[in-house]
């Protein structure tokens, strides 16, 4: 699966850092940014969650959720979310099932090693459930102002 972009977001149901169900269906009628990162407690991985948070203000005032995805436990996201001071919920996807379904579960190569992992990517589903904007393979520490960008624009329309 290449790309989602305006397609209808494949549904899911996963539990947060405090055990809380998330599903798509909870959203409906808000734009969702639903970010897709490797692991908890990783530099690149809490780079990203920080700048998330930090902007998580200017989000809120266009009416944008956001939600973290990895393969990690509730109870890493848990230690996480407290270590960092995470202000929004982080999805458990232990078994890759939703990191398959949006096509971030993907083979990669570290130092000349392959491995099986998720693909940084970031997934902005509007209001009707439909996948508006898409980011793959992102580097943490430039898109999320992008991101931010995007959205103004695409809510100031």
């Amino acid at each position: 699966m290449d790309t989602l972009l305006k397609k209808k977001a494949p549904a899911f149901t996963l539990a947060d850092q405090d055990g809380k169900k998330h599903s798509l269906a909870d959203y409906a009628g808000k734009y969702l940014v639903l970010y897709f990162y490797p692991k908890d407690m990783t530099s690149g991985c809490t780079i990203e969650a920080q700048l998330f948070n930090e902007k998580l203000s200017e989000f809120k005032k266009l009416g944008v959720v956001i939600c973290g995805v990895s393969p990690d436990s509730v109870v890493s996201h848990k230690k996480f979310c407290d270590k960092e001071s995470l202000d929004f919920p982080l999805l458990s996807d232990e078994g890759h099932k939703i990191c398959d379904a949006y096509g971030v579960w993907k083979e990669k190569s570290m130092y000349g090693k392959k491995y099986v992992g998720v693909e940084r990517s970031t997934f902005v589903i509007g209001p009707k459930g439909i996948v508006v904007l898409e980011y793959r393979k992102v580097s943490p520490a430039d898109h999320i102002e992008t991101v931010l960008s995007d959205i103004t624009n695409l809510t100031s329309k």
